[in-house]
């Protein structure tokens, strides 16, 4: 699991970007979160009736941590129909088709240049395990700057050593993404089982 949810942060597979470009952690940009909504806008204007939710997600979509300049948002549809139907349609959005998958709930990775940034675009299963651990992951961010904040050091320290090897940074990341993940599912363990016990 862990090796494609990294994955999905960092595609060397991009048309528009060189397979060797350098892993670079940039400042938080507080323009980041506004080139979201204008994308999202643009998604739904053009491919609205096929997607039945948009979120932001990565590093990008917590606020004020580091990352590398790009904007990953997740469209999540019904099934692998309406994916290949939404892919066309954002075809004309400017966004070019990365790569096909072979898997069950992640169909597409988009990828369009933005000014100043990129835009990965996800179209994955609605209610899949898959979607829901990237929401996951950066809600716990957000809520949990302890965390947050570590996840910035390790990016920074594996930028410095994986600069020139993405897949290496992005490898280097999976054991974090997976303690992240671990802590989610004992929350919310946690929550279902108080929601579930008597009044006293």
């Amino acid at each position: 699991m862990t090796n494609e949810f990294a994955d999905q942060h960092d595609l060397n597979y991009v048309t528009h970007l060189k397979t060797n470009v350098p892993v670079i952690i940039y400042p938080y940009n507080p323009l980041w979160p506004c080139l979201y909504e204008k994308e999202k806008e643009i998604i739904k204007r053009t491919a609205g009736p096929c997607l039945l939710s948009i979120e932001h997600i990565g590093s990008t979509s917590v606020p004020g941590l580091m990352s590398k300049d790009i904007i990953d948002i997740m469209a999540g549809v019904a099934d692998k129909t309406a994916a290949d139907e939404c892919q066309k349609l954002l075809l004309s959005a400017g966004y070019d088709n990365v790569k096909d998958l072979d898997h069950p709930e992640w169909f597409y990775r988009l990828g369009k240049r933005l000014s100043g940034a990129h835009c990965h675009l996800h179209i994955v299963k609605e209610n899949s395990e898959h979607q829901r651990k990237h929401i996951d992951f950066r809600d716990w961010l957000c809520n949990h700057p302890e965390d947050a904040k570590a996840y910035e050091q390790i990016k920074i320290d594996l930028a410095k050593k994986y600069r020139n090897d993405r897949p290496g940074y992005t490898n280097a990341k999976c054991d974090f993404i997976e303690r992240i993940l671990e802590k989610c599912m004992m929350h919310y363990s946690v929550a279902i089982v108080a929601s579930r016990r008597p009044d006293a």
